[in-house]
């Protein structure tokens, strides 16, 4: 922990896997880690769908009314190499967490019974889990390999490093979402994406204006040759030469006040790091606290149903 109480030093990595060999991103995690804690990182955010991989470039052999036996295969793969909460996988990400002294959000492919979720693992500096957020809407051809969360998967976490919740990618774009962390007072904003477009950025610098906290946005930096299976099983639209980039980057930390701390940075695989007063959240919620002074739930009023959903009930 950073010497004042009130400052912590925090990074986003950006960094791409293989959706395919989940025991190579364990051990680039573990490196990263590493990197992030020489650094003397408090706190680091990790990118959407770290661990598990995110396959962007292929359809999975899906059309409309069908679906074709190579995508099938396809699918049969990356469910394998997604992660189960209590495996071994689940507990060497929480090994490489304690080893390394910080806490830690990262993006993850979950496997919980036969559904693939796109998840977010939060753990303190001691390994231990805080939470686990699973995406409420998949993206558009997301949807074919993902199920979707409920307002279960949804927790506001209190860390060494401050107070956390998590948003991954285009969740950032459902204001009710966002209304619904807000009131949470949350220290740090995170977001775990793969969103590499420009205006990325002051979504992101909305975001911390509102909300009046650190939001700290990681995005995958993936090539085609980081993925080792070849043209015949993965056939990505982008491109199969080994340098195509398939994700781009763009990661960035803004402060409460929409300032640019660090990034955005593209085109290469790098760790962003900024040292941050906490206080400064304060000073931002002088002029606007929109779950507070600057809120009108005498005409405005949110409803969350924060339950867990299940298909059978015996009670």
């Amino acid at each position: 922990m950073s010497s004042n109480s009130r400052t912590r030093i925090v990074s986003v990595v950006q960094a791409g896997s293989d959706p395919f060999d989940t025991p190579k991103t364990l051990s680039k995690f573990a490196d990263l880690l590493s990197e992030a804690k020489a650094a003397k990182t408090d706190f680091a955010v990790f990118p959407e769908a770290f661990v598990g991989g995110y396959p962007k470039g292929v359809d999975f052999g899906v059309r409309v009314g069908s679906r074709d036996d190579a995508g099938r295969e396809l699918f049969r793969l990356y469910s394998d190499n997604a992660i189960e909460l209590g495996s071994p996988e689940f507990d060497a990400l929480s090994e490489a967490v304690a080893a390394n002294d910080l806490a830690v959000v990262v993006g993850a492919i979950e496997r919980k019974g036969a559904t693939l979720y796109c998840s977010t693992f939060s753990f303190e500096r001691d390994g231990s889990l805080l939470g686990v957020h699973r995406k409420l809407l998949p993206t558009a051809m997301e949807r074919l390999i993902w199920g979707q969360g409920d307002g279960s998967d949804l927790p506001v976490m209190d860390s060494s490093a401050g107070r956390l919740v998590s948003a991954i990618c285009w969740e950032n774009y459902m204001p009710l979402l966002r209304s619904y962390y807000y009131d949470a007072q949350p220290d740090f904003y995170c977001v775990s994406t793969v969103d590499d477009r420009p205006v990325w950025l002051p979504t992101m610098q909305t975001i911390a204006l509102e909300s009046r906290a650190f939001v700290l946005s990681a995005c995958q930096y993936l090539e085609r040759g980081m993925i080792g299976l070849d043209k015949d099983q993965f056939d990505a639209v982008q491109g199969n030469d080994s340098a195509t980039v398939l994700i781009n980057g763009g990661s960035c930390i803004i402060a409460p006040s929409g300032e640019v701390l660090a990034g955005p940075v593209f085109g290469e695989e790098t760790v962003l790091t900024a040292e941050i007063d906490l206080d400064d959240r304060t000073r931002g919620k002088f002029d606007m606290d929109v779950a507070g002074h600057y809120a009108r739930p005498d005409v405005f009023e949110l409803k969350a149903n924060i339950d867990a959903q299940k298909n059978v009930r015996t009670d």
